[in-house]
């Protein structure tokens, strides 16, 4: 009686076992037959990494952020109206004969452009004598002379301009009150700058006394000479 009582127990543990195992081995199936991506956060499939920004991204060369496909500003060429002035770091200076008056000679000083850019001078430099080995400045500046015109004058790289001088002879003057003395050369400071360039010459008497006004300088003007 016992052991046919224990009999259907059995019986229903082996039914009640086998859903749960049968559930087992399907779950073991499915994980083998149907991988998911391995580290997939939401990929496009079929879109290569990286790829999902480059059509807006901005490399890293871009000047200032810029895009691609936005030109970065011209810079100035330093052609026409926008040349900037001509600066003394940028011209060199030199003088030539000229002509002679009655007690006057009229050399011309040229001031060449050195620099890579066009640039503009206009108006008049500032000259004077200058002796002793130093630098020190003889006598008075030079007086403008406006006889001439003083247009912009533009100048390439490499071009110069011109500036008519006269030069009065010390002999004209009373020695004393002259003070008559040898010369090195000029002082030039071109139009609108602060810093000067200098000129060696010969032959040049300048007096010490500033009452006596020896220079006289035209405007600058387009050309060598």
């Amino acid at each position: 009686m016992t052991s046919a009582r224990r009999r259907p127990a059995g019986r229903r543990l082996l039914a009640s076992l086998a859903p749960a195992a049968l559930v087992i081995a399907l779950a073991g199936c499915s994980g083998g037959t149907t991988p998911g991506p391995a580290g997939s956060t939401g990929t496009t499939p079929g879109t290569p990494a990286g790829s999902g920004s480059s059509s807006t991204a901005v490399p890293t060369t871009a000047t200032g952020g810029t895009a691609p496909s936005t030109p970065a500003a011209p810079v100035a060429s330093g052609t026409g109206s926008a040349a900037g002035g001509c600066t003394s770091a940028h011209l060199s200076a030199s003088l030539v004969p000229g002509g002679a008056a009655a007690g006057s000679t009229m050399p011309v000083l040229v001031l060449t452009n050195t620099g890579s850019d066009t640039c503009t001078l206009q108006g008049w430099p500032g000259v004077s004598f200058v002796g002793g080995g130093n630098g020190t400045q003889l006598g008075a500046a030079a007086d403008r002379d406006d006889t001439g015109s003083h247009t912009l004058v533009t100048l390439a790289p490499g071009a110069a301009a011109h500036v008519p001088m006269r030069i009065a002879n010390a002999q004209n003057y009373d020695a004393a009150a002259c003070n008559p003395a040898p010369a090195d050369g000029l002082r030039v400071y071109p139009p609108g700058q602060k810093d000067a360039l200098f000129v060696s010459a010969s032959g040049l008497t300048a007096c010490r006394s500033d009452v006596q006004h020896l220079l006289s300088v035209q405007a600058v003007q387009p050309g060598a000479s």
